[in-house]
């Protein structure tokens, strides 16, 4: 691990979003993050930290007039197993909590519950939302694909306290492994596990996953050491594109439709995003609901 100062904090696209890290100790052998196009720390576990980020992070909303929902894990989760003692993702949340701005985070790790205060407290004024990677419902497999964060048995018990506590969710059932979790007993699991924590939607585009510079030579690196003979079986179906779509990718696509149709889920990713990007002034709301309130039509 190593501390750098940023000229910046906030995304340049929309202002929007933070990486408060860059690289990660999560190990999940998929991680798109690796690819060399985005200029992450080598080794990848090396994390690198934005010592001013809180100071940062400040000053800009404080010179902001207009309220938005700030995203943090995009690129890096906020809950890397540093945070616990580092506590920059906490006390960026107390700023944004202090300056009325909305949240959504994106993690694995049940480090966030540790946050659930400060997320309850946004989430009473504005809007507060929880996203979370659910990849496979087989805890076996998570240890070997996701190894140095919790498995996903772990990360439903969060989204259970996330509905008791009146926090919206949403779901990335992303990337799916093909040959490996792409399977339609994993995703009824998943499923069933979104209709009960009550998820507002979920993040999908297809059964599949990418590869690129930087993550593929990773990937198929962990495919020889856990799953022997996978790597050519990638390799004979799919040469060295970069979007790898799971033959079943339609069938079970179709499935998930249906469920999140039936239970009234979110499954249009722009919809989705739309949700996580709108800001809400809950005060003005329950203002204007009082205003008519009394009067007969």
């Amino acid at each position: 691990m190593h501390f750098v100062e940023v000229k910046e904090i906030l995304s340049s696209n929309h202002g929007r979003g933070m990486n408060l890290f860059r690289g990660c100790t999560h190990g999940c052998i998929y991680c798109d993050a690796r690819s060399k196009c985005y200029h992450t720390p080598e080794p990848f576990e090396d994390v690198e930290v934005k010592q001013n980020a809180i100071g940062l992070l400040e000053r800009t909303l404080a010179k902001k007039r207009t309220k938005i929902m700030i995203g943090t894990g995009s690129m890096s989760d906020p809950y890397i197993q540093a945070e616990k003692n580092l506590l920059v993702t906490r006390r960026c949340l107390e700023v944004i909590d202090r300056y009325g701005f909305g949240v959504t985070v994106h993690t694995k790790s049940d480090l966030v519950l540790r946050d659930f205060d400060l997320l309850e407290k946004i989430n009473s004024r504005t809007k507060a939302v929880l996203q979370m990677t659910l990849t496979t419902a087989d805890d076996e497999l998570c240890k070997i694909i996701e190894p140095n964060v919790c498995n996903t048995t772990r990360r439903v018990e969060v989204l259970m306290e996330a509905k008791r506590r009146g926090i919206p969710t949403v779901v990335w059932i992303t990337p799916l492994l093909p040959f490996i979790n792409d399977t339609e007993e994993n995703l009824h699991r998943i499923m069933y596990y979104v209709v009960k924590a009550g998820v507002k939607g979920i993040i999908l585009w297809n059964i599949g996953l990418t590869l690129r510079e930087g993550n593929r030579e990773y990937f198929y690196y962990k495919l020889d050491q856990y799953f022997p003979g996978m790597k050519e079986h990638y390799m004979k179906t799919y040469g060295n594109s970069y979007e790898l779509v799971s033959p079943n990718s339609a069938k079970l696509m179709y499935k998930i439709r249906n469920v999140c149709a039936q239970y009234g889920i979110m499954c249009d990713v722009d919809k989705v995003f739309k949700y996580l990007e709108e800001f809400e002034d809950k005060y003005v709301k329950a203002e204007q609901g009082n205003l008519f309130d009394g009067i007969d039509y």
